[in-house]
């Protein structure tokens, strides 16, 4: 099996990170590099940019800079995708992100991990598994979303969470780590009389 197929596994793999060809980071640095130096007045130009530098771009995806990843192909929108300030994607496995997904200021969701033997992690072993945010998901603004984790349609994640393990459809949830407090109900809606404008 090739490395990028291995990259793009939706098992997840262990790996000697030293062994992954350097210019595949390389193109999704210059591209973030390049986006997060656009101006806001630009969203051509911006679109055009997240279009070669994820694996699928919905064309409601919308990124404010700065915004990092390691390689972007492992990147997949598949509707309306709000991903606001400073946010990093370590996409060292594919990460899914549904449609009418919010992903709050400094999110991090990260894929990759390191050997728990120290031995190990200085020589470069390294762990990856995929990430996947269901329909309709909130995460919170400084949350951490790690790999191996699905969150459920339509469930809310607190702001400074570490979601550690998968989180159930139609839920609350936060700490650290991240547990389900209580189901999103209709006592959430906001009434219509109660909106500004």
């Amino acid at each position: 099996m090739e490395i990028l197929d291995i990259l793009q596994s939706p098992s997840g793999y262990n790996a000697q990170n030293r062994s992954i060809p350097p210019e595949l980071k390389a193109t999704a640095q210059k591209l973030c590099w390049e986006y997060n130096r656009s101006a806001p007045d630009e969203p051509e130009k911006r679109h055009e940019i997240l279009r070669k530098l994820l694996g699928t771009c919905h064309p409601l995806t919308f990124i404010e800079p700065d915004f990092h990843c390691d390689y972007g192909f492992n990147i997949h929108t598949h509707g309306l995708t709000v991903i606001n300030y400073n946010c990093v994607i370590l996409d060292t496995s594919p990460v899914e992100i549904g449609a009418g997904a919010f992903i709050a200021p400094g999110v991090c969701l990260s894929c990759a991990g390191h050997s728990i033997d120290g031995d190990q992690r200085a020589e470069g072993i390294g762990t990856s598994k995929p990430i996947a945010l269901e329909d309709n998901v909130w995460i919170g603004a400084n949350a951490v979303v790690c790999g191996g984790v699905t969150i459920g349609k339509g469930s809310v994640i607190g702001a400074g969470s570490v979601v550690t393990h998968d989180i159930p459809a139609g839920v609350v949830a936060a700490g650290v780590p991240c547990r389900p407090i209580r189901p999103v109900t209709d006592a959430d809606k906001i009434p219509p009389d109660r909106l500004a404008f």
